[in-house]
């Protein structure tokens, strides 16, 4: 702005000094001309004077550079000249200012020479005897002035120039001055010239829209950013060139970086082919899906185009942990294998032994035998059904009544209710420990401890022990099953608790259970919101601890 300013006042000042050149130089043209016209014209008054007296002898005396003299008769012809011999001169009677001082006294006119660039100017007076008497002086045109001139006219021009472009450079400096020392933070308070007040009260205006729209803008970002940052689910906002927009903190885990990777290409974070290729389908084709395993967990990527009029303006990547989701699938297909096995087995025996009844193939004496059968593989599957819609109740959460129950009765009630499979396997069974009462479920926590003992019953040794203990702590109660039974491998220990899993299969099935027992056990437990631990060494033992808050 200061060079813009600096060129216009010296263009304004250049083209005032060439104009007060050009007027100056005609206005003292014309002075200077009309002095010598004055001048000429005093001149010839005089010459007319000396002339009417001494005639020719006057004019032969006269000696001059500037003024010429011409005595003409009344019929043209050149009487005398100061500069040229009249003889030589032809008949001046056509002369427009000869003409004029013949009829009406005096005369004057003027001629332009373009081959000299001068013009003569010319005045002339009738005598008493009836001739003429007339003057001239040439006079240079003002272009040969200036040109005579022009070194001098250069000098001062430059001069002039020099003085104009300091001058224009302070002025524009001294203009600026107030400008650049605008306080554009607080335009009302700037003391400065009048004419921006207009100016500076707008921005004053824009000012504070700005910042209404920079704390919307921040309130919506920080709004943004809580709520992304409270999923679970990583969520990751790309442009249309794949660079990282805003990345939460979910995504930030599951891809381990940080917030620095914003700016960056994805392709940084996560450089696995099939990430790629699903980036490149959802810019294809609006939409891609990936399932991949990061660090030990099976995630599920979403990838969708944003667009905006028409045009893609960038990628949303959502990523789902769906770990727990594809183990529940597992675990509902094996169940569905395992509860059609399960309830297949018996009903096969049941429908084998009926079909021998039906067509009378069995001996009189064998049938109680093959009655007992059917009686026994009916309650096994009414059994089995009963677990399985026990568990379905857990699964779904349903509410139950609670109330106080004292887990030391319950545990010498299960003890009473398995005394005889106890004795017929030939183990004992004791109980000791206090009174603890928990706020549950009582069927269920009956549940808990009569699995817990039946299965150490079940796979005891023959003359093997099972103790029920009862312990109670501060906050909570624990209930411990210990068993001299044949133990369980360590690479089993982590699964027993999955539904219808049997370390040794043919033994569960001799002993008759159904293989829900420990996942009733689990469920159950997680419901009171306890935990269980679980010590086993193999054909040494088994301890499971149930720890439940009161």
């Amino acid at each position: 702005m200061t060079k813009k300013i600096f060129k216009n006042i010296f263009l304004v000042s250049v083209v005032v000094l060439l104009s007060s050149i050009v007027i100056i130089m005609g206005c003292l043209y014309e002075y200077f001309g009309s002095v010598q016209e004055s001048q000429m014209q005093d001149q010839l008054e005089l010459a007319a004077a000396a002339v009417e007296d001494y005639g020719e002898s006057y004019l032969c005396k006269l000696s001059s550079d500037n003024y010429r003299l011409t005595w003409v008769a009344p019929d043209g012809t050149v009487l005398y000249d100061t500069q040229t011999d009249a003889k030589t001169m032809e008949n001046h009677s056509d002369r427009s200012e000869i003409k004029k001082a013949l009829t009406d006294g005096e005369g004057e006119s003027s001629r332009y020479s373009t081959t000299l660039m001068q013009k003569t100017m010319y005045r002339a007076k009738r005598l008493s005897d009836g001739s003429v008497l007339r003057i001239s002086v040439s006079r240079a045109s003002i272009g040969v002035l200036v040109t005579g001139k022009l070194p001098w006219i250069f000098l001062v021009f430059s001069i002039a120039i020099a003085l104009s472009a300091i001058l224009a450079n302070r002025m524009s400096e001294h203009i600026i001055e107030p400008l650049n020392g605008l306080d554009l933070d607080q335009p009302l308070e700037n003391d400065v010239y009048e004419e921006l007040a207009p100016l500076l009260g707008r921005i004053n205006r824009q000012h504070l829209e700005i910042k209404d729209q920079l704390r919307r803008l921040q309130r919506q970002r920080d709004e943004f950013e809580q709520i992304t940052d409270s999923m679970k689910e990583g969520l990751v906002l790309l442009d249309t060139k794949g660079t990282v927009l805003s990345i939460n903190h979910a995504a930030q885990k599951l891809f381990d970086i940080d917030i620095s990777s914003v700016g960056r290409d994805f392709l940084t974070v996560d450089r696995s082919l099939d990430m790629s290729n699903a980036m490149r389908q959802t810019k294809e084709n609006g939409f891609g899906e990936l399932r991949a395993e990061r660090n030990g967990r099976l995630y599920q990527f979403d990838l969708s185009r944003i667009d905006s009029n028409g045009e893609a303006v960038g990628m949303v990547i959502l990523s789902f942990d769906i770990t727990e989701q594809e183990a529940a699938e597992r675990i509902r297909r094996e169940f569905t294998a395992n509860v059609s096995h399960e309830l297949k087995t018996p009903l096969q025996g049941i429908i084998g032994s009926a079909e021998l009844l039906e067509k009378d193939m069995v001996k009189p004496e064998d049938k109680p035998r093959f009655i007992g059968h059917i009686r026994t593989e009916a309650a096994r599957m009414v059994t089995l059904i009963e677990d399985i819609i026990r568990l379905s109740q857990l699964d779904e959460g349903a509410g139950m009544p609670r109330a106080a129950v004292d887990m030391l009765e319950v545990a010498q009630k299960t003890a009473e209710t398995l005394h005889d499979a106890a004795v017929k396997k030939g183990v004992t069974l004791s109980v000791d420990g206090v009174s603890a009462e928990v706020n549950g479920v009582r069927r269920l926590l009956y549940e808990i401890v009569f699995n817990l003992c039946d299965n150490a019953i079940k796979y005891n040794k023959k003359g093997g022990s099972v103790k029920i203990s009862v312990a109670s702590e501060e906050s909570t109660v624990s209930v411990t099953v210990k068993d001299t039974g044949i133990g369980i491998p360590p690479e089993y220990q982590s699964r027993v608790f999955e539904r219808f899993y049997r370390v040794d299969k043919s033994h569960s099935r001799a002993s008759g259970g159904t293989g829900l027992g420990l996942s009733i056990v689990k469920h159950a437990v997680q419901y009171h919101y306890g935990n269980i631990k679980l010590q086993s060494e193999p054909n040494q033992g088994t301890e499971i601890t149930v720890i439940l808050p009161k």
